[in-house]
């Protein structure tokens, strides 16, 4: 049996106070089963529009008086009103609002009151501290809430997660900290530990992940809010060092690089911008940046800070790189990918975030300093790789060439291929005349050149810049094929 939200109010006060049973006993949906669409579309006005019974609840001693008197000077009141009742006594109604989560649980009246607490918290975050308020130091402030992420339909859900992740990082630093057992040192009472609070929350953020990108879903989640929700709360919850462990543990960073993603619309924008802020805060733990460091989170990233126009995002996306610059091989790894070059692009820009434009100088100072540690055929395979070829030195330095001639077999040939691939894309007639140059010196130094550079099919290439109406270009080009043509023994004679 179930009845749709225009008709239970219709029912009699006995059927409508079930809160002796399990609450899924009035959620009828299996916890397999995708949320019906009026439970998942529900917003908050439609919700705060609700007539709550109250005095039926006092009546079955569900709520006391006290309680019934609260909850009348709150109800359908202003923003302004209850702010000042807040100011007044909030911790008393807090207290209220804990009660009816923990005793009642007619699905409506949760809802309500989850929607009141979201409200409060909403206008006001700093009144999360009302919830570790010592008034209400016996109660368990956390339960209702962490029991209602796995129990409720998706409007409870997303709720309880959102309150849940503002109610525990409001806590205050010098809380009294929960034993393992559950039980405070000065308190016989059972507690809910933040531990497990934070266990509970990492648990029910990382199965959004899993269970939005899945064909069937296991859990309850929301087709579209799901994600950006969990997102949401992750960007705070991070700053806790156990949630980063926890989130690490559950091989939650896998789950965010895919959403690093171009964004257009706001909405995508601002899932992308908490996205990075969540990988930023990653970058301050060494397990976390392992995990970075084999997938493709720092490719998203550069073409994040390449692509974007949203200033916080290019910001929380470079303050990301800057950190993990020193990290590893990234900052081999950010060379080779160009990053050098897209943070001069960037500081060309007009921003006006002072951060930004700090982390842009400390991020190119850091890869000016990587690059100097970088051995020269790494910065000639940097060239080579950006296509940026141009007469520094190493090109025409004997040395260099005898030194790390093998190392041009390096991943079949790569780099070699690479030069062959310029010659037909470049329109730079520098970049033309240096790669016919490096190809002639490839030659000349490897004892197998001419064979490697006529099978890879270079030579049709350069003869064709031979008519190349830049004189550099062509005197290069001849060069290399006079030494193509010609053996080793005879090709070092020719002038370079």
């Amino acid at each position: 049996m179930s009845f749709s939200i225009m008709n239970i109010t219709s029912l009699s006060p006995k059927l409508l106070l079930r809160s002796t049973l399990p609450f899924l006993s009035i959620h009828k949906c299996s916890s397999n089963s995708p949320i019906p669409m009026d439970h998942a579309e529900l917003n908050m006005e439609q919700v705060l529009k609700r007539d709550i019974p109250w005095e039926t609840y006092m009546t079955t001693k569900l709520i006391t008086g006290t309680g019934l008197q609260l909850l009348r000077r709150y109800d359908n009141k202003s923003e302004r009103q209850r702010a000042v009742l807040l100011d007044d006594d909030g911790p008393a109604y807090v207290r209220v609002f804990i009660t009816i989560l923990r005793d009642i649980f007619k699905e409506e009246t949760v809802e309500y009151v989850l929607a009141l607490i979201d409200e409060m918290l909403t206008a006001n975050p700093k009144r999360a501290r009302l919830f570790h308020d010592k008034f209400l130091a016996s109660e368990d402030i956390y339960e209702p809430f962490l029991r209602l992420l796995w129990k409720g339909n998706w409007f409870i859900q997303e709720k309880s997660c959102k309150i849940l992740t503002m109610v525990v990082s409001g806590r205050p630093e010098n809380q009294e900290r929960v034993t393992s057992n559950g039980e405070a040192s000065n308190s016989k009472k059972h507690l809910t530990a933040t531990d497990d609070v934070l266990k509970g929350l990492v648990e029910w953020l990382c199965s959004q992940y899993k269970y939005s990108y899945s064909v069937q879903l296991k859990k309850p989640s929301h087709p579209s809010r799901a994600i950006p929700t969990a997102i949401n709360c992750l960007a705070t919850l991070l700053k806790e060092p156990m949630v980063r462990s926890l989130f690490v543990q559950a091989d939650g960073v896998k789950l965010l690089v895919p959403l690093i993603l171009p964004a257009s619309t706001q909405q995508s924008m601002q899932l992308l911008y908490e996205t990075c802020l969540c990988l930023w805060l990653l970058s301050f733990y060494e397990p976390a940046i392992e995990y970075l460091a084999t997938s493709r989170a720092l490719a998203r990233l550069i073409e994040v800070v390449k692509g974007s126009t949203k200033e916080k995002v290019v910001r929380v996306a470079v303050l990301t790189l800057r950190n993990l610059l020193p990290k590893g091989t990234f900052g081999s790894q950010m060379v080779d990918l160009g990053l050098p070059q897209i943070v001069q692009s960037l500081k060309a820009q007009a921003w006006s975030d002072e951060d930004l434009l700090e982390a842009l100088n400390q991020l190119e100072d850091g890869l000016r300093d990587n690059i100097k540690l970088m051995s020269s055929f790494d910065k000639y395979k940097q060239e080579v790789l950006l296509g940026h070829l141009d007469w520094s030195p190493m090109h025409k330095d004997p040395i260099f060439w005898r030194e790390n001639i093998t190392k041009f077999e390096e991943n079949d040939f790569q780099i070699l291929r690479v030069l062959i691939t310029i010659l037909d894309t470049s329109r730079d007639p520098r970049a033309l005349a240096v790669d016919c140059f490096d190809l002639s010196q490839f030659i000349q130094y490897h004892p197998a050149g001419r064979v490697i550079v006529t099978d890879l099919k270079a030579k049709d290439r350069v003869m064709k810049l031979m008519n190349h109406e830049n004189a550099e270009v062509t005197k290069n080009a001849l060069l290399c094929i006079q030494r193509l043509f010609l053996g080793a023994k005879y090709a070092s004679f020719l002038q370079v």
